[in-house]
């Protein structure tokens, strides 16, 4: 399993500060990534070395925003102050994941600034909605060179994440052992009121950086 990206969810009002701020933070500017008019939510990423990337992403006045799960996973994450919204997992192949699950996947695209149409398949956010301890699942349906993680604009890489949860159930989940889930990535299991992605450590040019 490959940690493909890790998701910040901020109210609108926040949005252009947070990427300030996270941007700052890990020595690089954002990129805009463009609209998401299936989940009607937008993002900015900044792709990072090692393959993945983090978005910031909040929503639109847009009627998708609360009809998807994925807009309403934004939403609810907005509406606590935001925050970590989770990490997300790629996969090869999704048909395995969609098997376990019991349902297709969802499609989805955003249309980037450039003009370019980046579609991906992904399942699990409404496992997600119930439990935000557990990723989401991705597949890229464009050329390796065309995904956000394809260009980095930094040398920072993710270290590891700070997960609180069970380490069991999200092994089972993901179908991976509970002490090594992810592949060049540490998971760390924490204690939290919440469950969730509590935190991420990034090795930067000047020394490891955590939000």
């Amino acid at each position: 399993m490959r940690l493909d990206h890790v998701s910040y969810a901020v109210a609108r009002d926040s949005f252009v500060s947070t990427v300030q701020w996270i941007g700052s933070a890990l020595g690089a500017g954002f990129i805009d990534g463009g609209v998401h008019p299936r989940f009607g939510t937008r993002n900015f990423i900044l792709p990072l070395s090692g393959g993945t990337y983090v978005e910031v992403v909040t929503t639109l006045d847009h009627p998708a925003a609360d009809r998807v799960p994925f807009g309403q996973a934004v939403a609810r994450r907005a509406a606590e102050g935001g925050g970590w919204l989770g990490w997300v997992v790629s996969v090869d192949d999704i048909a395995p994941v969609e098997a376990r699950l019991g349902r297709t996947s969802a499609a989805g695209h955003r249309v980037r600034p450039d003009g370019f149409d980046l579609r991906w398949k992904q399942i699990g956010l409404l496992e997600l909605l119930e439990d935000p301890q557990l990723p989401y699942f991705l597949q890229w349906l464009v050329p390796i060179e065309e995904r956000p993680s394809a260009d980095p604009r930094t040398s920072t890489t993710i270290h590891g994440v700070s997960i609180a949860g069970d380490a069991s159930s999200i092994a089972e989940f993901l179908g991976e052992p509970a002490d090594h889930p992810l592949d060049q990535i540490a998971v760390t299991w924490v204690e939290d009121e919440e469950p969730g992605l509590v935190s991420v450590e990034f090795a930067t040019a000047h020394g490891p950086v955590t939000i």
